[in-house]
């Protein structure tokens, strides 16, 4: 007599790949990104739908090979990762517990709504995560990472990194 595999249910499946971290930002999970799209089983095959943050992303090979070790970790033997590029990812989609995790660590979230039109090159008003003062200026387009600009506070004068805005 033969079994069929067990096979977890999806929002167990969430539930372990929200505490996958970002390589680049561990202070936020990878479903806090906003970069799985879906999880579905097929045929008895996980499938797992990525968005990286742009196609140049230096992280995309660590993100996939974490999100395989985690769910191998906890079992899953037929495991499929597919790169969804359509609809392109967005700031938006970086949750709001995301976003909070960000500021905690000391990383100003992308400010909401300037996400479409222009939020790379636009210099947005950022709150400093630090004093929540908004009195900031922007010392360099890039930060620590390419996805992060630098800012300084002219309050606390504390200098921070803000995700930029996709």
């Amino acid at each position: 007599m033969t079994t069929a595999p067990h096979h977890p249910a999806v929002e167990e499946i969430w539930s372990w790949l929200s505490a996958v971290p970002d390589p680049e930002i561990p202070v936020i999970s990878l479903v806090d990104l906003g970069i799985i799209r879906d999880v579905s089983w097929q045929d008895g095959t996980l499938v797992v739908k990525v968005t990286p943050t742009y196609s140049g992303c230096p992280a995309t090979s660590v993100i996939n090979f974490e999100i395989e070790k985690a769910l191998r970790g906890h079992g899953v033997a037929d495991l499929r990762l597919e790169r969804q590029l359509s609809p392109a990812w967005t700031t938006d989609w970086i949750s709001a517990e995301g976003r909070a995790k960000l500021r905690r660590y000391g990383i100003a979230p992308p400010v909401a709504g300037t996400a479409c039109g222009g939020g790379v090159l636009s210099n947005p008003v950022v709150a400093c995560p630090r004093c929540g003062s908004s009195n900031t200026e922007m010392v360099s387009r890039f930060g620590s990472t390419p996805c992060k600009a630098g800012y300084r506070c002219r309050d606390c004068l504390e200098p921070f990194d803000y995700f930029k805005c996709i």
